[in-house]
């Protein structure tokens, strides 16, 4: 009986010692800002949410506000940046919910909420009409945009976009919380997020060392993790058809050939509603080609951009 009380408290110790090493608190704020916020980030209220934002390029009607997708931050898009801040104003942000804006203390991560949100940060940057360009989840955000407020943007950019129903994706079903995902609040392991990361990617290497410990800051925001967990058990898809033939915007479909994310056949549901769209597929690229190679993935953005 001794035996097994040893092994009892062993195993109680080992346990203990286990979720000691994964335990993972959330990073203080302002290291976070000093490190990933420094010019020309800075931060703005709007109804409450306290947006990080970087506003670049010259101050003039020709503006496009970049929407990054689920899990990222606004430094996604900071190659496309630099590369065209020179003759563009680029206005960049962390969607609520995630980086440094950080949880909606209103809790509401809907579409609606999203739309209204947007609408009021354009409003107070003195911006009244975009070319948006939307990746992912932050393309959902971009195409009901763009149909709630057609007379705010000139053209739209979807970068694999979801929207669509698929395996596990039903409409009017939110995703849920599995009993694992309940952990993230209290651990993130850097193999683990390293693990979901890389199918992002078509050339694994791209996954760079410093690109996976800012993807990790990141979460570590205070309250991000929470925030993650909340818009899963509350947002569902619903139907996109009626939104999209509300757009009346050009669109710019925009895929990577081996986006393992959503793939890029995904493409045809867009394109045979969009009453005004082109895709374009990019060769050897992932889900996040404005990562991958900034250059050739800006290329077609920046040509459809010019048109007038």
């Amino acid at each position: 009986m001794r035996v097994l009380a040893w092994i009892g408290v062993l195993l109680g110790v080992a346990l203990l010692a286990g979720l000691w090493w994964l335990w993972t608190p959330d990073e203080p704020r302002a290291a976070l800002e000093a490190h990933y916020a420094a010019p020309p980030s800075r931060f703005t209220e709007v109804d409450g949410v306290r947006f990080h934002i970087r506003d670049t390029g010259p101050r003039q009607p020709k503006a496009v506000l970049l929407l990054h997708g689920f899990g990222s931050s606004l430094h996604t898009w900071e190659e496309w940046a630099r590369l065209i801040e020179s003759e563009r104003r680029v206005v960049r942000l962390d969607l609520p919910g995630f980086g440094l804006t950080g949880a909606d203390p209103s809790g509401d991560y809907s579409d609606l909420r999203a739309v209204a949100l947007l609408e009021a940060l354009l409003d107070r940057l003195g911006v009244q009409r975009v070319d948006l360009v939307g990746s992912s989840m932050g393309g959902r955000i971009a195409w009901r945009f763009a149909a709630e407020r057609p007379e705010r943007v000139r053209r739209l950019v979807l970068m694999a976009p979801d929207g669509f129903a698929s395996a596990g994706f039903e409409y009017g079903k939110p995703i849920g919380v599995s009993p694992l995902m309940r952990t993230l609040p209290y651990t993130l392991p850097t193999p683990l997020l390293r693990a979901g990361l890389a199918p992002a990617y078509a050339d694994p290497a791209a996954l760079r060392p410093e690109v996976l410990a800012r993807y990790r800051a990141m979460m570590l925001a205070p309250g991000v993790r929470q925030a993650i967990l909340d818009r899963m058990a509350t947002h569902a898809l619903v139907p996109p058809e009626p939104f999209l033939r509300r757009i009346t915007a050009p669109v710019l479909l925009l895929w990577g050939a081996a986006d393992r994310m959503v793939p890029a056949p995904h493409a045809a549901d867009y394109a045979r509603i969009l009453p005004d769209s082109r895709t374009v597929v990019l060769p050897g690229l992932g889900h996040v080609p404005m990562e991958e190679e900034p250059a050739r993935s800006l290329a077609p953005v920046r040509a459809f951009l010019e048109e007038e």
